[in-house]
């Protein structure tokens, strides 16, 4: 019974980051159509972020204060790959909206130039951000120890996705977002500025996937490639929940999160792999727009 609750803490805790990245993408794969390949770059920024932040604040601070770092490199991850996102959506995406084909492509090859980017700055091999003093240990409870670090990593998500959802749906700027995203040329008529509204909304989800890279640094060694291990399963987290839909995320997250520690617990992580990308084809097999269906005007279609 011990082992099954560890497993389903674990499970809990990889749901976890697989949303958090995936929220990023549920703004521009499922609300701007737009198929971003470097966003599991974004995730490694922000991993690199943490990283440069605890060796800065290293040389500054007292030992006894060196966890501070963290508490900075959040906002700071966010802050970057919120700029780099902008230019990168002024620059390049804003010329392929609605050419999914062409997005693709064009991300791809920043994808492979951020990953060489970061070898040259920080070297092929792996490096490793410490654990801060406040999140090193666990809390026991019976004979199980949930990690506060992970403890952490969920806390930090259930806030995100709350200020996500206040932004989309109860703010004058969600407004206008899903505007634009529904009816581009009337929400123009209506005086709404859309390429704002574009760059924001993306960089947005460039911003959560650099605080997605804080959340994975805390868990392994960094490296160019450390977003591809992620970005996968949140593509098929959004495909799975239904694009476009907020709750879909967060279902289909849960769903891939889960599967793959439990069948990754009897079997191992390649086949794991390959029984949950199973399960998703079957699913989307049956019902292939996903747990949660996107209504919209039939003229609109």
């Amino acid at each position: 019974m011990e082992q099954f609750i560890t497993t389903l803490f674990n499970g809990l805790s990889l749901s976890s980051i697989i949303l958090l990245t995936s929220l990023g993408l549920a703004i521009t794969f499922g609300q701007m159509k737009i198929i971003n390949m470097a966003h599991g770059e974004f995730v490694m920024i922000g991993a690199y972020t943490t990283y440069v932040i605890q060796n800065v604040v290293a040389g500054i601070v007292p030992a006894s204060m060196q966890g501070i770092y963290y508490i900075i490199s959040i906002p700071a991850a966010f802050g970057v790959t919120f700029l780099l996102g902008s230019i990168m959506e002024r620059l390049i995406v804003s010329r392929l909206y609605g050419r999914e084909i062409d997005s693709l492509l064009a991300t791809y090859g920043i994808s492979l130039i951020l990953q060489q980017a970061a070898r040259s700055i920080f070297g092929t091999q792996g490096v490793n951000v410490n654990v801060p003093a406040f999140l090193e240990g666990g809390l026991k409870i019976g004979g199980c120890t949930f990690s506060y670090n992970r403890i952490f990593i969920i806390t930090m998500v259930l806030v995100c996705l709350l200020i996500i959802y206040f932004i989309m749906y109860r703010s004058g700027f969600g407004k206008k977002m899903r505007a634009v995203m529904q009816n581009r040329p009337m929400a123009q008529c209506m005086g709404i500025n859309s390429k704002r509204v574009d760059t924001i909304t993306f960089s947005i989800g460039s911003g959560l996937a650099g605080i997605a890279g804080c959340s994975v640094a805390l868990l392994g060694s960094i490296d160019s490639t450390v977003g591809q291990s992620y970005i996968v399963n949140s593509f098929m987290a959004i495909v799975l929940g239904g694009v476009g839909k907020l709750a879909g995320t967060v279902l289909g997250s849960s769903v891939i999160g889960f599967c793959s520690i439990f069948t990754e617990k009897y079997t191992s992580a390649t086949i794991a792999k390959a029984i949950v990308l199973l399960v998703v084809i079957v699913f989307l097999q049956k019902r292939p727009q996903g747990f949660f269906v996107v209504k919209s005007r039939g003229l609109d279609e």
